[in-house]
């Protein structure tokens, strides 16, 4: 059996991306924007509703970035933001010298905690300072707790950006995560779902925001045949080479969402008999997760700990990795608000991440299964 290094989440090709691609070289249109990148943006709004409005850009990250500017975040504004996250989903409020406050996981679905969101919302509009958005997480693919997240949005009148960057394909109630806020984002970074090697997608519910997130995300063109900017503007828009990618990776798409559910039956299966150790599934029939990454929680004793996992897998030549470290305890964010009761601190100490790759091979499944069979 090889050895070679077992990596967490690989893309996976179809085959049809060198087309699209080869197109972009053919004609010349290596640049931002292009026929790829509108193709791109049509298959993605058919995929996720006909009600949407798809701009893609270069990264998940910009996506975050222009939704602020669209709401109107400015320097000393508030936004809330969930803890337990990578730093792309709170960087964008730093961008626009803004404050995010930090919001803390529920234990069912390790999102944004209802309770401890209108406490924040409450104690900061106290204090002065209603924020002026909310960034929810679809954790790993996780459907948040949309009803209750969005209900208490509502009451306070604060616009829901939502972060499915790990979500695409992910269902709550039968409707497509990146669908629900005022804005949704994705992320195509080569560890997603689907990959333009790098890239992002804003999600809008008007053509009129679409057109102004172009605007902003290629440079601010005001409308004269010189160059001229009345507003700031960034280069954000995605290649349209890296398009063809995503059209060729959209081919796909149902079948890497069909190999992550195998990949995470799999896990179940493997860790059925290891009482210390759980694996994150969806809640009930309302969560239908992407299972992005496959995670597990395990309870310390003796033998079993999250280190002495990954210790174990690593000396396999097998990659996993802890949850992400909640943003109130990283360096940058840890002077911000927060409000919480430790309920992602637990899991980042008690949590880990699997190999995932929807072309994880049978071999690999076996050397996988030979480390959790050795604990």
């Amino acid at each position: 059996m090889s050895d070679k290094r077992i990596f967490l989440s690989l893309p996976k090709l179809g085959g049809d991306e060198q087309k699209y691609v080869q197109k972009a070289l053919d004609e010349n249109w290596i640049t931002s924007g292009g026929p790829n990148v509108n193709e791109f943006e049509k298959d993605l709004e058919e995929y996720l509703s006909k009600n949407v409005f798809v701009t893609a850009l270069n990264s998940g990250t910009s996506a975050i970035h222009l939704t602020l500017i669209l709401l109107g975040v400015k320097a000393g504004d508030e936004v809330i933001c969930q803890s337990m996250t990578f730093s792309a989903s709170a960087n964008p409020i730093l961008y626009q010298s803004a404050t995010p406050v930090f919001v803390d996981s529920e234990v069912e679905t390790w999102n944004i905690c209802p309770e401890y969101l209108e406490i924040a919302i409450k104690d900061r509009i106290s204090k002065g300072k209603k924020p002026k958005a909310i960034i929810a997480v679809h954790l790993y693919g996780m459907p948040y707790k949309v009803d209750e997240v969005h209900a208490i949005a509502t009451k306070y009148g604060i616009p829901i950006i939502e972060d499915s960057a790990e979500a695409l394909g992910s269902m709550y109630k039968g409707k497509k995560c990146g669908t629900f806020g005022d804005f949704g984002i994705f992320s195509f970074n080569g560890n997603k779902i689907i990959t333009t090697s790098s890239g992002g997608s804003l999600i809008t519910h008007s053509k009129k925001l679409k057109d102004k997130a172009i605007f902003f995300a290629t440079q601010s063109k005001d409308k004269a045949i010189h160059y001229q900017h009345s507003e700031i503007g960034y280069n954000y828009r995605m290649s349209n080479v890296c398009a063809g990618i995503g059209l060729g990776q959209m081919k796909i798409l149902d079948d890497n969402l069909n190999a992550k559910k195998e990949i995470h039956d799999f896990y179940c299966d493997a860790f059925k008999d290891v009482k210390e150790i759980t694996v994150f599934k969806n809640l009930n029939q309302d969560y239908n997760s992407n299972y992005w990454l496959t995670t597990v929680l395990i309870q310390s004793s003796k033998n079993k700990s999250r280190d002495i996992l990954l210790a174990a897998f690593e000396k396999a030549n097998i990659e996993t990795r802890p949850l992400w470290k909640p943003m109130h305890l990283q360096p940058l964010f840890c002077d911000f608000p927060y409000y919480g009761n430790g309920v992602s601190d637990d899991l980042f100490l008690n949590g880990l991440c699997l190999p995932s790759s929807p072309s994880l091979s049978n071999d690999e499944k076996l050397r996988i299964k030979s480390v959790i069979d050795s604990l």
